[in-house]
């Protein structure tokens, strides 16, 4: 009896001593291999034109939340290639080569439009600045993730500044943040890309912004490629970018 006793004990404590073991191991991988909040590139469904902008940011909100490396790599740059060979299966671009692409085209989403103001005070429409690919970032300068990625966000733009448009939009509320504490923390910090300031609270609205840093990926043609809620670094960022260049 005794010795059965004892040999229970040596099981349980090998038991105790291997899950410590993979706790510590699951832990200490969770450091080194983050997920990356990057939401897939595929064009989300059009919404119809009586639904709010928010479903479109809740797509991004949903992707941001469940994505993870293998799954991101896993999925194609773009789902167009997906849905052209689901249509010469079926025929699609035998009977007319275009109705692929146009179904394509028709289910992206256009970038909802906003007017902000540039340094100088002076008003910039976002639809104004389409035919190049935007990057916009909403930011405060009290949220700490927002500064732990301006740094990269500024060596990105320093380095891609002539090919792609970098809107940094600070949500200005005219309490906690102002155009003056937004513009001096930029030159504190001595950060080179556009500050544009959401006074009116327009941009925030119209993206249905409930949590910063959030940024969104716009193409050329104005259309919403992909998106992070979150902070990012320097390769999720230019991981975005290279979605928006074409």
């Amino acid at each position: 009896m005794n010795n059965k006793v004892v040999a229970l004990v040596w099981v349980l404590a090998l038991a105790v001593l291997v899950g410590g073991s993979l706790i510590v191991y699951n832990s200490l991988s969770g450091r080194f291999e983050a997920p990356s909040n990057l939401a897939s590139p595929s064009p989300a469904p059009a919404p119809s034109q009586n639904q709010s902008v928010s479903a479109a940011t809740s797509e991004i909100q949903s992707e941001t939340q469940n994505s993870t490396p293998e799954s991101d790599s896993a999925k194609p740059q773009n789902e167009a290639s997906a849905t052209t060979a689901a249509a010469t299966q079926n025929g699609t671009d035998a009977a007319n080569p275009t109705d692929a692409q146009t179904e394509t085209e028709d289910d992206r989403f256009t970038a909802p439009d906003f007017t902000v103001f540039d340094a100088n005070g002076a008003e910039v429409r976002l639809s104004e600045l389409f035919g190049k690919p935007i990057v916009v970032n909403f930011w405060a300068s009290w949220c700490p993730p927002c500064k732990s990625e301006m740094p990269e966000f500024n060596k990105v733009y320093e380095e891609m500044g002539a090919d792609i448009l970098f809107m940094m939009i600070d949500l200005v509320d005219g309490q906690r943040e102002t155009m003056e504490i937004g513009a001096r923390y930029v030159a504190d910090q001595g950060f080179t890309f556009p500050i544009y300031y959401d006074t009116k609270g327009e941009a925030g609205y119209n993206y249905s912004i409930s949590s910063i840093p959030t940024t969104i990926f716009i193409d050329k043609d104005g259309y919403i490629i992909t998106g992070a809620i979150g902070a990012i670094d320097e390769q999720t960022l230019r991981k975005g970018i290279g979605y928006i260049l074409y």
